[in-house]
Formats: C-alpha cells, sequence, structure tokens
C-alpha cells in the first residue's frame, strides 16, 4: 500500500485501544490544520497521535523517536517529544507515533507584532542545531527528499517549471539564478538540517516563538534549504536581521535561494499539489527571489 487516504478518527481509536489501552478513554481529535506528511489527531489534553499517509513518509516515524530525544536538550526551543511508537497492523500498513502535545499556534496564522524576535529566536535556534555533532546522523536522499543534498536532484523539474512558464516569468534570470546555485556545494563538515523550516513548522505562543515541529525531513548535510524562509515568511528588517544572525558565505545563500526558488516555482507550474501560501503569495516570493534581497556576510564558525 502506496498511499492511505482514510485516517480517520475511528481509526486512531482503534489503534490507541489495541496498542496503548491505557490512554483507550482520552478524547480523540483531527487538528484544525494538518501537515502534508501526516495525519494529525490530539489525544486528551496531553498528546498527539500521528500517523504518516503515505508509504515514503513512513521512515520519519523511526528517525524522529531516535533522534529527537538526543537533539532537543541541546536546543533552545522545543521540539517534539516521542512518548510512544505505534505497530503497524492489518488496518494501517506503517509505525506511527504518540507526541507530547506542544502549546502554540502555527507562525503561519498567529498574529506576530515583532516578526524581528521570531528572526532572532529562529536564528539562535538553528545555529544550535547545526552546532550539535552530527556523527551517525541520516544523510540526505531520497527518503527525506534530498533536503540537505544537492540541488541537482531537482534540475530537471526546475527546468521543466520554467519550460511550463516561459510565457510568466524571465526565465533568464530564474536559469542564472539556479545555474550560479548548481556551480557551488557545501565546503565545510555536514551539519544538522530541519529539512522544513516553514511558518506551518513553527508555534508561536503570546506573540513569541516557543517550538520548532516536523522534523520529518532531518538529515545532516548542506544547511542551504533550511534557509529558505528568509524568503517566504520574514521581509524587510526582519529578513536582514535573520540573515545576519547565520553569517554564511555568499555561495550558502545562493543556494538557499535556488531552494527558494525551486518550490515556488514548481507550485507556480502546477507541478506539485502543495501550495500552502497560495497564489498570491507564490507570486510575490517569485518577484523578490528575482529582484535578489540578500546580504551576504562572513561564513559562519
Amino acid at each position: 500500500m502506496k498511499d492511505r487516504g482514510n485516517i480517520d478518527e475511528a481509526l486512531v481509536r482503534h489503534l490507541v485501544a489495541a496498542q496503548f489501552p491505557q490512554w483507550e478513554n482520552l478524547s480523540i481529535q483531527s487538528v484544525a490544520n494538518q501537515g502534508w506528511d501526516n495525519r494529525t489527531f490530539r489525544l486528551g489534553e496531553e498528546m498527539l497521535v500521528r500517523l504518516p499517509n503515505a508509504e515514503k513518509y513512513s521512515q520519519q516515524v523511526e528517525k524522529e523517536h531516535h533522534w529527537l530525544p538526543r537533539l532537543a536538550p541541546l536546543l533552545p526551543l522545543r521540539i517534539p517529544e516521542p512518548v510512544a511508537m505505534g505497530e503497524p497492523t492489518k488496518d494501517y500498513p506503517w509505525r506511527w507515533s504518540i507526541y507530547r502535545w506542544l502549546e502554540g499556534e502555527s507562525a503561519m496564522t498567529a498574529p506576530i507584532k515583532n516578526l524581528c524576535d521570531v528572526a532572532k529566536n529562529l536564528g539562535e535556534f538553528l545555529l544550535a542545531l547545526q552546532r550539535i555533532d552530527p556523527a551517525g546522523g541520516p544523510l540526505a536522499g531520497p527518503q527525506n527528499f534530498y533536503r540537505g543534498g544537492t540541488l541537482k536532484n531537482y534540475d530537471a523539474q526546475l527546468r521543466r517549471a520554467l519550460d511550463i512558464l516561459k510565457n510568466k516569468i524571465d526565465t533568464a534570470v530564474a536559469t542564472k539564478i539556479w545555474e550560479e546555485a548548481l556551480s557551488t556545494t557545501w565546503q565545510r563538515p555536514p551539519v544538522w538540517v530541519h529539512g522544513d523550516i516553514s511558518p506551518m513548522n513553527l508555534l508561536v505562543r503570546k506573540e513569541k516563538l516557543s517550538a520548532v515541529i516536523d522534523f520529518g525531513q532531518l538529515a545532516v548535510g548542506d544547511p542551504a534549504c533550511d534557509l529558505t524562509i528568509a524568503w517566504t515568511f520574514f521581509q524587510g528588517e526582519s529578513r536582514e536581521l535573520f540573515q545576519s544572525m547565520l553569517p554564511f558565505d555568499a555561495a550558502t545563500w545562493t543556494r538557499a535561494r535556488a531552494w527558494t526558488l525551486w518550490k515556488f516555482l514548481i507550485a507556480a507550474a502546477g507541478l506539485t499539489s502543495w501550495n500552502a501560501f497560495g497564489a498570491t503569495r507564490t507570486w510575490q516570493v517569485i518577484e523578490e527571489l528575482f529582484r535578489g534581497g540578500i546580504r551576504f556576510f562572513r561564513l559562519v564558525k
């Protein structure tokens, strides 16, 4: 079974009752904002259940259960805390997770008066993550959609998007951004990469960044993919502050810009059904990428 579409409260209740009877009487409720890779349900007041909705996401479960408890004590913000791991059954074919519930609202929808505070706290979080010993960490590859790996894995898809959009964008500018990025590589030892730093995966409480969630793309490699939020969420002063917090060299920011360009061009071209930002914001981001909007700093130590 490659995909599992009918993941509902009844299935979750059955799985919990069968494998964790100590929690079978707790309430189960689907959360309002579902992710792309998993279906999520609140379990009682203090836990949540996450089930991969396709086989290609199922390896994330064991990886998170293994690594998140090791990373958490070394990070300045809360991250998901695994409580238990469910086993496959005839009703559901993959491992699944129970985590501690984290209070907060997605930064995508939460009211935030001062984005600079969020930029500073996220920059500190990423610096701490990148400084953790990467020994034994999972390498970038198809299992995490190459986050932390080379952009060359998406070259064919990007060029297909350019062909589709040739009458809507300046493909010469897009090609230049892309090829400049492809000509560079991460020249330092691999570091920890979250893989999906986006406003959907940042939790906010009382207008402050409180947690970073969804580590399914976790790997060790090139941190450029974790910098795309400079364009997708921050702007103006907050963007400059975020970039100053992460003083990588020009080549790393060039790859970060290209990662962002790839994500939004394939959305604009209709090559993915993922587009949490909507059409208007998609074109705004593409326009900002074409203008540049990045400053370069010395390589982070």
